[in-house]
């Protein structure tokens, strides 16, 4: 059963059937999935959800699918830790982390997007599928492309962290690197849409695609005892998973299985590609693009697609934005790991650095749950943390050698 109604422009309104379309003929404003709330209400409860797998597809009627997934079915549904150590740093009295570091397949919130997005382009029957990236992407796409028997291809920028690229090329993808960054990338990548019948998941199929990303917030939801956090910490590249975090919560509340909607949404970014936090921060309605210049790649987009809609969506909310330089963003990355024990990579480091900083600007309530989305596992950039670590001690195989160092740890402590 499809509760799918159709695409609707987010700028005039005007209506479109369920195909691969992502701007308005009429505006060219961007495209949003149009639900039957009504009919989902009859179809829905929180005592059906908890009937099913534990995965992102639980919440099938606010997915934009009309069958059953054709990748996926293990994505999403992932811990939600109560970080009372890392809590106890920042003086936050309670502090979730929504962990997608462990992600299925591919380690990164993107495996949702994906799952959504390649399910949708077999229902409209393409048999390739692409994409424009920053990394987590493209390891999404080629590894559910694989898993599904799809055709894919790859565009990234060509200076991609090396994991990243590995990443994407063992599962058989077609991957071109592009000398330019992403927002380059991005419009060749436009033009080839134009010109080959693939589905581009963040081109032509965005609509469906950008659906996938609200599945964080019904999530953390059902895992609060069915109540919204009342503030989160987005990290943003495009904006667009700000956006659905928000329109995940509210479809939640109109549906009835909130009994309240009142969370304040915070964007994180990197200062060297700040475009929306910098926006909010001269409360300006519409940023400026960026050259991004900045360690954290994977949220390095300078002329972001949602941009506009972040920052509607943040004063909205009355939340706020903030950004870290890059070595705020390591700071974040070694204070993340040291105190839960979770690795993040360059976007969970922005994350947790704005957090700190929002803190201490008295932005983020000390005495409110807080929730930080942690996108992406940190073995995919592992380069930004040479040299920013502690070097290996190597000592001989002697026990009088270790001893020696004992001591001289012990007394370093207790200086």
């Amino acid at each position: 059963m499809s509760f799918v109604k159709g695409l609707r422009c987010r700028e005039c309104g005007e209506l479109y059937p369920k195909q691969a379309l992502h701007v308005c003929e009429l505006c060219f404003g961007p495209l949003e999935v149009v639900y039957d709330y009504e009919k989902i209400k009859k179809s829905i409860s929180r005592d059906v959800i908890a009937q099913r797998g534990k995965g992102m597809w639980r919440y099938k009627e606010l997915l934009p699918i009309d069958g059953e997934p054709a990748v996926g079915i293990d994505s999403g549904f992932t811990p939600l830790v109560r970080a009372q150590n890392l809590a106890k740093t920042l003086g936050i009295k309670e502090l979730y982390i929504k962990n997608d570091t462990v992600n299925h397949p591919t380690f990164s919130f993107k495996d949702r997007v994906v799952s959504v997005a390649i399910s949708k382009a077999k229902e409209l029957g393409f048999d390739t599928v692409a994409c424009a990236s920053t990394g987590n992407l493209a390891n999404s796409v080629a590894a559910n492309a694989a898993a599904c028997g799809l055709k894919s291809y790859v565009f990234i920028p060509s200076n991609l962290e090396q994991a990243k690229v590995v990443n994407t090329q063992i599962y058989g993808a077609n991957v071109v690197g592009i000398k330019g960054n992403y927002d380059e990338v991005n419009r060749l990548c436009s033009e080839i849409a134009g010109k080959y019948h693939w589905a581009f998941v963040n081109i032509n199929i965005r609509p469906y695609y950008a659906e996938g990303s609200k599945t964080l917030a019904l999530e953390v939801a059902e895992q609060l005892g069915w109540h919204a956090p009342q503030n989160i910490v987005v990290p943003m590249a495009s904006g667009s998973l700000l956006t659905k975090v928000y329109k995940g919560f509210r479809e939640l509340y109109e549906l009835g299985l909130l009994s309240s909607m009142e969370t304040k949404i915070y964007g994180a970014q990197a200062t060297g590609c700040s475009p929306i936090s910098a926006a909010v921060k001269e409360r300006q309605e519409l940023f400026k693009p960026v050259i991004p210049k900045t360690i954290a790649k994977s949220l390095a987009i300078g002329n972001p697609a949602d941009g506009f809609y972040a920052i509607e969506t943040i004063n909205k909310t009355h939340g706020w934005a903030e950004d870290v330089s890059d070595d705020e963003v390591i700071e974040g990355i070694k204070l993340l790991s040291e105190t839960e024990g979770i690795f993040a990579e360059t976007a969970g480091g922005v994350t947790v650095g704005v957090a700190k900083k929002l803190v201490e600007e008295g932005r983020l309530p000390r005495n409110e749950s807080v929730v930080l989305l942690i996108t992406g596992n940190g073995l995919k950039t592992q380069e930004v943390l040479i040299n920013r670590i502690d070097q290996l001690m190597v000592i001989p195989a002697r026990l009088d050698a270790f001893d020696e160092v004992f001591r001289e740890k012990e007394r370093a402590k207790s200086k």
